[in-house]
């Protein structure tokens, strides 16, 4: 339990930096994707920004001739919010969790905040939030 309450202020102290600036997005030489918040030196990188609001889902009007009902159509078109709401909410996430990755493997001096302090993660801990976030990405990112 304790170790889930430090993932989730890990993830609230590392994405707020990242919630207004840029995002580099690369594939190095053996595959990897990496996300970071400075490009690579000597290798393309695809940047994106945080910052940008998400486009509300565009609907589609009923077919000619539909005999749907309004209140049933009225339905769908919730449960296709919902549906379109629901993933980019999980593309956000996911977003979040690969960047958090990034700043855990690439970053052996991590600081997290308890109880209004700041404190160094250990080595031990760092890695075993590393294995944390690969699953969860694993899990929840496809």
């Amino acid at each position: 339990m304790r170790s889930r309450i430090l993932a989730g202020g890990l993830l609230l102290v590392l994405s707020g930096g990242v919630m207004a600036g840029q995002i580099y997005k690369w594939v190095d030489a053996q595959g990897v994707t990496h996300f970071g918040a400075q490009p690579p030196a000597g290798q393309a990188a695809e940047s994106f920004s945080t910052a940008t609001p998400v486009p509300k889902p565009v609907s589609t009007p009923p077919a000619a001739g539909s005999e749907t009902e309004p209140d049933q159509q009225a339905i769908d078109e919730k449960v296709k919010r919902e549906v379109a709401r629901q993933e980019t909410d999980r593309k956000s996430y996911c977003t979040t969790l690969r960047t958090n990755l990034a700043q855990l493997e690439n970053n052996p001096r991590v600081r997290i905040e308890e109880a209004g302090q700041l404190r160094r993660l250990g080595e031990e801990e760092r890695q075993q939030r590393i294995s944390e976030t690969k699953q969860k990405i694993s899990d929840t990112c496809s």
